[in-house]
């Protein structure tokens, strides 16, 4: 059996409000999936976290080292296209293309054995895991946090126990937003930041002693992420857990977070950082150094299914089943792309959401829905 074809969508919806943080503002969402598929007719579905088009770009680039191979052979696989672009690619966007290529084989691969993306990673140690939202983006330039309270309020209407809100405005705004915040949701709800690297280390340093008070469960991307010894004397100077890793790709990446220090919580984004293949060698290294990990994402309900079986894999602490660093993102932004692509729905019951145990990573493409959101439909070529 064979890896036979591979063909590459980029996907845009046009967002009724668009919406901004500390760097930029989205109109809309735009996400390159690809299908690839083996001689028998076998197919998987893997997304890339980055650039559509030059995703898409860097996929047609590693399609001839791909087409041919055995798709059980999932590592060489890997190993091939990272050795051919090691010259120039130890970060960035051909690693984003390399991940999405390979959670399609796993995929693929688990399609062709019947088994769960989480049985191949090497069993589930959890059934269900517990999502936080991300939201509470700025929506109006003259009042940021305008819709923020109405958002929380039904936030926790769904069952949530966990959020992440926007700083990034300036250290004024930021404690005023946060301080409402905790207000808003109380006490037993977990409530964590994310600037988006928007500070410096002083200023990141400030607003760190300022929000303390609040009772924020992690405070993500504070600085830039090149900054790795400035990561670690934030994590001295305050009492608040640092995470980053979103902008950080392959284990060597990962390893100077963890060399330096600079983290408690490493956040791989497993659609750019190297896929399935690469994102269990950095839980190896978590794990081997007393780091959480948990993982970012932000795309379709194809990458939130590779997080939901990356997570349910992530070695236990017995008596500890459902301890809360066992959580996953889970994107509330308006995205049709997350809604409609894929089937089965996520589900979400009393704050929680199964792991699937379906072939593969226990969904399928609607490609009626791929069709209208193409950017080109007459570029969307299917095999039926």
């Amino acid at each position: 059996m064979k890896i036979e074809k591979i063909e590459t969508f980029v996907l845009k919806d046009t967002l009724s409000q668009s919406f901004f943080f500390s760097q930029w503002e989205y109109a809309e969402r735009s996400i390159c999936v690809v299908k690839i598929t083996c001689s028998d007719g076998t197919h998987g579905w893997g997304e890339g976290y980055g650039p559509a088009t030059i995703l898409e770009a860097g996929i047609e680039f590693l399609k001839p080292m791909v087409i041919g191979q055995n798709p059980l052979e999932n590592e060489v696989i890997w190993n091939g296209m990272y050795r051919r672009t090691l010259d120039y690619a130890r970060r960035g966007i051909l690693v984003a293309s390399m991940s999405a290529i390979d959670i399609a084989i796993w995929d693929l691969k688990g399609k062709i054995l019947g088994q769960s993306v989480s049985t191949l990673l090497g069993g589930a140690h959890r059934t269900k895991i517990q999502p936080y939202a991300t939201g509470l983006y700025f929506t109006c330039h003259e009042n940021p946090s305008k819709d923020f309270e109405a958002e929380a309020r039904l936030y926790i209407s769904q069952g949530f126990k966990a959020m992440k809100m926007k700083v990034g405005l300036g250290i004024k705004a930021d404690v005023a937003n946060v301080k409402k915040m905790r207000e808003i949701i109380g006490p037993d709800i977990q409530l964590m930041v994310d600037s988006n690297h928007a500070y410096t280390l002083r200023e990141a340093i400030e607003l760190c002693r300022l929000i303390e008070p609040y009772d924020i469960a992690w405070f993500e991307e504070p600085i830039s992420p090149e900054f790795y010894s400035q990561y670690n004397e934030l994590r001295q100077k305050t009492s608040i857990p640092i995470s980053g890793g979103e902008c950080e790709y392959l284990r060597f990446g990962f390893q100077q977070l963890i060399q330096n220090k600079s983290v408690d919580i490493l956040q791989p984004d497993i659609c750019s950082s190297g896929g399935l293949t690469e994102a269990k060698r950095i839980s190896a290294l978590a794990s081997a150094n007393g780091v959480d990990i948990i993982p970012h994402t932000w795309g379709t309900a194809i990458g939130i299914h590779v997080a939901l079986h990356f997570i349910a894999n992530l070695e236990s602490i017995p008596g500890r089943m459902y301890r809360p660093n066992f959580l996953m993102e889970y994107d509330q932004t308006e995205n049709g792309l997350r809604e409609k692509l894929t089937f089965p729905s996520i589900v979400m019951k009393d704050g929680y959401i199964e792991v699937p145990n379906r072939p593969g990573l226990g969904i399928d493409v609607d490609e009626d829905v791929l069709r209208a959101y193409a950017v080109s439909k007459d570029s969307v070529k299917l095999v039926l």
